[in-house]
């Protein structure tokens, strides 16, 4: 099977979330199942310097309002082939993949994504430039979404198409009706197309005209039928039920493994638990917290921002005075927040550490240094950190929503009795929940065997790539069957 994964980021290459991390592991996981997958993605100038030894393998010479590019052949660290799209007009820029250096989106986003689905939906038909043909095309959130309404709007032979919704939040919608000059067909603009609410939304598109449709947790694949979560979308998705799948993301058991991470202080495993505490030593050191042993540490890597309950971490820190209770915080996000967070460190720096910056390396510290990682997104799609956090033997404490449902056991009696419970899980997302949860895993942590039956229990859990790519691999044969019916 011929898969071609088009993604607008890519680690190491390119990353700004967690779309990035799946970009890189997906692949590789259908790769080790003998599926040919590759990867399409822009060549932005971090990537060009990045990606060494490519090679020009065609030229993109298509009508306008495209502009002229080349495509580039490279591999990836992890031995996949990429196809990178070569267009400086649109994609040589100092900022990030989606904004300037002044964090804000750049002006001709529509044009940039547009072109990526456009080339994503050449390669993907009779009339490619190239040999290779896929027999999918795996198309990823709002910036590959136009790519299944290309293709449906060809009178030629093409690929099955999926499409991922990685987080619904976010759905490309630009001004007016975008359809002409992006090159679809003005009919496209209409309530059964991409028109939503007036706009031109890239992420309908390809909810409209895949053959497939996927999410990354089963959880939030049910939530997104409904209003609560479903942006505006709900009824759609709820109309395209019977191809929805939810498939629970994994993580790169080789780059977060506690027993050979290079990025931590102290390496251990399940038979040297004991060793765990070296990284808190070294967290605390590296932050600034006063180096008490018997502190439980609080850990948190994340977005700062509404849907990652920033704000209610924020309202619990001084919530927590009466317990021996430190923080460890890393993260950008919302400037009040970040502002709220930055003057409790303030008052209480031997306490509360906030780092406002991402740091790969801090992060991996974070994860074996903490004793718990605190998790109280309003939604969360799949979440990694989570996964992260129990493979570290770090218990999180994290809302009852989307992906962290999938993937943590709660630490109910009744699965303490069974030496399943993983982590600590809450319903509401309100702050009385939130403390009550984190309470709760004090009172966990305070008996030394209920806490290390939790953290092997943890530790075993498999979030590995190889279920969720059979998983996908059974999902592309479904809509090549589809598309071959259809």
């Amino acid at each position: 099977m011929r898969v071609l994964y088009a993604t607008s980021e890519c680690a190491p290459w390119i990353k700004t979330g967690g779309l990035g991390d799946v970009a890189a592991a997906l692949p590789a996981a259908l790769h080790a199942q003998g599926v040919d997958a590759r990867v399409l993605m822009p060549a932005y100038r971090n990537v060009l310097g990045a990606a060494n030894a490519t090679r020009e393998i065609a030229t993109l010479a298509l009508s306008p309002p495209w502009p002229a590019a080349r495509l580039r052949a490279a591999t990836l660290p992890s031995g996949v082939a990429a196809f990178l799209i070569e267009c400086p007009s649109l994609f040589d820029r100092e900022g990030g993949p989606y904004q300037d250096a002044h964090d804000s989106d750049y002006g001709d986003n529509d044009l940039r994504f547009a072109f990526l689905s456009r080339v994503a939906a050449w390669l993907s038909m009779a009339g490619s430039p190239l040999v290779w043909r896929p027999d999918v095309l795996h198309c990823n959130d709002w910036q590959t979404g136009l790519a299944p309404a290309y293709l449906a709007a060809a009178d030629v032979a093409r690929a099955a198409t999926v499409m991922t919704i990685h987080n619904l939040a976010f759905q490309g919608s630009f001004a007016g009706n975008r359809c002409t000059a992006l090159g679809l067909p003005s009919e496209f603009f209409a309530i059964d197309g991409v028109e939503f609410y007036g706009q031109t939304s890239f992420l309908k598109a390809g909810v409209v005209y895949a053959d497939a449709l996927s999410t990354v947790s089963p959880t939030y694949a049910r939530e997104i039928q409904r209003p609560t979560l479903g942006f505006g979308f709900e009824g759609l998705l709820a109309q395209r039920a019977d191809v929805l799948t939810g498939i629970l993301n994994g993580i790169d058991l080789d780059i977060w493994n506690p027993a050979s991470d290079p990025s931590i202080a102290v390496r251990y495993d399940t038979d040297t638990l004991s060793r765990k505490a070296g990284n808190k030593a070294a967290l605390q050191r590296a932050l600034g917290l006063e180096p008490i042993p018997d502190a439980v540490l609080l850990g948190v890597v994340s977005r700062l921002t509404w849907q990652k309950g920033a704000d209610l971490l924020a309202e619990l820190v001084p919530r927590l005075a009466d317990t021996h209770a430190q923080f460890a915080i890393v993260g950008r996000g919302s400037a009040e927040v970040e502002a709220r967070l930055a003057a409790l460190a303030r008052a209480t720096p031997s306490r509360v550490s906030v780092a406002l910056r991402f740091d790969e390396a801090l992060a991996h510290l974070v994860e074996a240094g903490a004793d718990a990682f605190l998790m109280p997104s309003r939604y969360e799609p799949c979440g990694l950190n989570q996964m992260y956090s129990q493979r570290y033997g770090t218990p999180p404490v994290a809302r009852a929503t989307g992906g962290l449902v999938d993937s943590i056991t709660d630490a109910t009696p009744q699965a303490l009795a069974r030496g399943a419970a993983s982590g600590f899980l809450f319903g509401d997302a309100t702050l009385d929940a939130f403390e009550a949860a984190v309470r709760r895993m004090l009172g966990a942590h305070a008996q030394p065997t209920t806490w290390n039956s939790i953290q092997r229990a943890a530790m075993a859990r498999d979030f590995g790539w190889e279920k969720s790519a059979a998983d996908h691999v059974r999902m592309y044969e479904r809509a090549i069957d589809r598309r071959q019916s259809g």
